[in-house]
């Protein structure tokens, strides 16, 4: 992306230049769109869950900016030959389902004949011009909250290698399935500073995207992190992604981790997530606000860490 022209136009009020969870265009002085992509491969083997994690996916880079998902456009590549058309319908009622409990209405799409199946969204949604929360607002001083645990692209790779059953991922998926709705209106209401979801950059590549953006530093709790059950005894037997592993690599180059945080721990916090939580920097004053907003939605507001003046993310037991 860096080697495109950033746009000129004075309407768009969030490009790809900070690496934002989606674009942001003003049409009027109270309205904005916010518009956004997301599509992958099966990461559970139930069509239907699949379809419905990759929808919430999708609609959580809208509700990251503090907006409402309104309309969708079901973004598919499948292999109808090999595997024929129930299955297609079983992922596309997912995502409708998911679709539907968002109030968002899918008003088409758009399928291509691929070997490997792939589903997922291009949404579009809507935000008061001044109520946008991007990635870069995070000040010295904010604390840093999230919303749901860690650890979904591990526990992916472990029922792919057959080392976990369905069952066993029966929570992750209630996670993943879970709107991040809940969290932006409790982020807003709380009136955080700066946003992003964790997806598939890891815990550690979103904050680092939210640390470059607002020019800060962050320091993070390794034993406040929220790490979904199972993620350490598959770790502990080696079961990694390798989006992982080639994410930590990443990571290295701006994060300090303090030499008592195990190994094992340190490739939590480079998981790649499907479907991850929000990551809020806020006033600590306004923790309260937060939390309990969040109380009766299901979501967590632990807090990981906080932002400081500087650059970097230092990483402490």
């Amino acid at each position: 992306m860096r080697h495109l022209p950033n746009s000129t136009d004075p309407n768009v009020l969030v490009g790809f230049a900070t690496g934002d969870d989606a674009g942001v265009y003003q049409l009027r002085d109270d309205l904005a769109v916010v518009q956004t992509v997301d599509f992958f491969t099966p990461i559970v083997d139930d069509p239907f869950d699949f379809g419905r994690i990759a929808a919430a996916n999708a609609l959580s880079d809208i509700y990251a900016m503090g907006a409402v998902p309104i309309t969708a456009l079901n973004i598919v590549a499948y292999p109808m030959e090999a595997l024929g058309p129930e299955l297609l319908a079983r992922i596309l009622l997912g995502g409708a389902e998911i679709a539907r409990e968002a109030g968002v209405a899918i008003v088409g799409g758009h399928t291509i004949d691929d070997p490997e199946p792939k589903y997922g969204m291009a949404v579009t949604g809507t935000v008061h011009p001044a109520k946008v929360v991007t990635n870069a607002g995070a000040r010295p001083g904010d604390v840093l909250v999230l919303t749901k645990p860690l650890g979904t692209g591990i526990l992916a790779t472990a029922l792919k290698k057959g080392a976990l059953g369905e069952r066993d991922l029966t929570e992750a998926v209630r996670w993943m399935t879970l709107l991040n709705a809940s969290a932006s209106k409790a982020m807003l209401a709380a009136s955080a500073h700066a946003a992003t979801d964790i997806t598939g950059f890891g815990l550690l590549g979103h904050a680092g995207g939210m640390m470059r953006a607002s020019g800060v530093a962050l320091r993070l709790r390794a034993s406040a992190l929220p790490v979904h059950r199972l993620v350490r005894d598959m770790l502990a037997v080696g079961l990694a992604p390798a989006g992982t592993r080639e994410n930590a690599k990443h990571h290295e180059g701006y994060t300090e981790f303090d030499k008592n945080v195990s190994p094992e721990t340190r490739l939590i916090f480079s998981d790649a997530q499907t479907s991850g939580g929000l990551l809020v920097a806020l006033p600590p004053e306004r923790l309260g606000t937060l939390s309990a907003a969040l109380t009766s939605s299901g979501a967590l507001a632990a807090v990981i860490g906080k932002v400081e003046a500087g650059s970097g993310i230092v990483v402490e037991p």
